[in-house]
């Protein structure tokens, strides 16, 4: 796919982090992360899809023909805020990238993306953490972690769409305490790393981190 193609050539090791539905803590693991690898000087990027009648440009509703300002990319530069890039900026990563597109619209997006990523502005790293589920439909990432709540019934399309692709998941409550468990089934043997939004990363989820994201190469540095 052109497209994928066209993402390849960021030259960054890319994990993603997806999640079932809004307000599961996606973006307080991605901090987390950031946090837990200092020395990887990561580019975080946030990924939002807007639906029918939501601007890409601010968010707010609004009667635009179905392209018109189909895509939007700011690049965040307060640490001190209170947006998702700026507690990705304040954990610590290099740069911090906001890409907004109208629902289906993505592939618009990623030639902005890549060139933004590519460019001198900032010294973007290597190590690229983007939160998505839907960039999985362009291309194969590193690492791809997906976030669940069981307490929560709300379940995104793209989340469905790309779960068997999970190399791992992240529970926000223990399984066999919730009054909604999540079937067995949607783990098929993939490891399950319990911690509740504000716990710290569990020690064997950062071991894999490191192990299957960085590789030898970062354990010998780090």
């Amino acid at each position: 796919m052109e497209v994928e193609a066209s993402v390849g050539t960021m030259g960054a090791r890319l994990l993603v982090v997806g999640g079932q539905s809004r307000n599961v803590g996606k973006t307080a693991l991605a901090v987390d992360l950031i946090r837990a690898f200092p020395e990887a000087g990561w580019t975080a990027v946030k990924i939002t899809q807007y639906g029918h009648g939501v601007c890409a440009l601010n968010g707010e509703s609004c009667t635009c023909a179905p392209r018109d300002h189909a895509v939007a990319l700011d690049v965040e530069t307060d640490p001190g805020g209170r947006s998702d890039t700026s507690r990705m900026l304040a954990a610590g990563a290099r740069r911090a990238l906001w890409l907004r597109t109208k629902q289906g619209h993505l592939a618009e997006g990623l030639p902005l993306l890549r060139q933004e990523i590519g460019s001198s502005r900032g010294g973007s790293s290597p190590h690229l953490i983007v939160e998505s589920n839907s960039l999985l439909g362009f291309l194969s990432p590193r690492l791809y972690l997906v976030v669940l709540d069981p307490a929560v019934a709300d379940f995104k399309t793209s989340a469905r769409r790309f779960i068997d692709r999970a190399d791992a998941f992240v529970v926000r409550r223990p399984l066999d305490a919730s009054g909604t468990p999540l079937q067995s089934r949607l783990f098929s043997g993939r490891p399950v790393y319990c911690q509740e939004l504000g716990q710290a990363l569990p020690a064997d989820l950062v071991a894999m981190v490191r192990a299957k994201y960085f590789g030898a190469q970062y354990a010998a540095n780090g």
